[in-house]
């Protein structure tokens, strides 16, 4: 049988059988248990009722989190002329066109969010194979495929999260930080899970949210009532 180490032993006792959890008290459980010596984050995974092999079946959106996740985002721009000048007072970390393309190409992938103005998306349709499965590549449906650069990166910067379910229909993503006042992790949780509601599609079926959980980076997770989780 393994042996665990004090934390992850004082972590499982304090989670031993509790489930189902409001999101306040998920989050308070969570956040007391995050005990690493490095400010975890706190993440969210949700169960959706959705087959991902469907087009009509999809789920991706985009969120402001209302009090920032806590990261410190890296932004790549596509853009040419007055666009790159504008993302780059924006405070994107890194502009570029086919230049950016090649170093990409060759492996170079040193950021988290991606944007581009629409006549580049031709440079970057070239790399859909890469920035796809790392789900990097620019899209008009979540606002990183636009002419007003300025507002996507400030965006980015200020706490937007993407969201796609994966082939088991699960989404995931990061709330916050373990360091974030209760009722901040709170607000971004609710925030997280109202527009994951928003985006059902037309093609679920069924109960659309199954299962959701929060947990910390190095922690244990714990299941929240989906139905008092969604009414709010």
């Amino acid at each position: 049988m393994a042996k665990f180490g004090k934390r992850t032993t004082a972590a499982r006792e304090a989670f031993a059988g509790k489930e189902n959890l409001t999101v306040e008290e998920a989050v308070a459980l969570v956040k007391a248990n995050a005990t690493a010596k490095f400010d975890e984050t706190i993440e969210i995974a949700m169960n959706l009722g959705v087959d991902t092999r469907h087009a009509d079946q999809m789920v991706r959106g985009v969120v402001s989190l209302p009090n920032g996740t806590g990261k410190t985002v890296r932004v790549a721009v596509f853009a040419r002329g007055p666009k790159a000048e504008e993302a780059q007072a924006a405070g994107a970390d890194i502009v570029g066109a086919e230049d950016l393309m090649e170093a990409i190409q060759g492996g170079k992938i040193d950021f988290d969010r991606c944007i581009a103005t629409p006549d580049m998306m031709p440079v970057v349709g070239r790399l859909g194979k890469i920035l796809g499965p790392r789900n990097l590549m620019p899209n008009p449906k979540v606002g990183t495929v636009t002419m007003d650069v300025k507002d996507a990166v400030a965006a980015a910067k200020g706490g937007e999260v993407q969201f796609r379910a994966e082939k088991a229909g699960v989404v995931h993503a990061g709330v916050g930080k373990a360091s974030f006042d209760e009722a901040k992790l709170v607000e971004n949780v609710k925030a997280f899970v109202a527009a994951v509601a928003k985006a059902k599609p037309s093609g679920a079926k069924g109960a659309y949210m199954k299962k959701i959980a929060i947990s910390s980076t190095m922690g244990p997770g714990v299941s929240v009532d989906v139905s008092a989780a969604n009414a709010e």
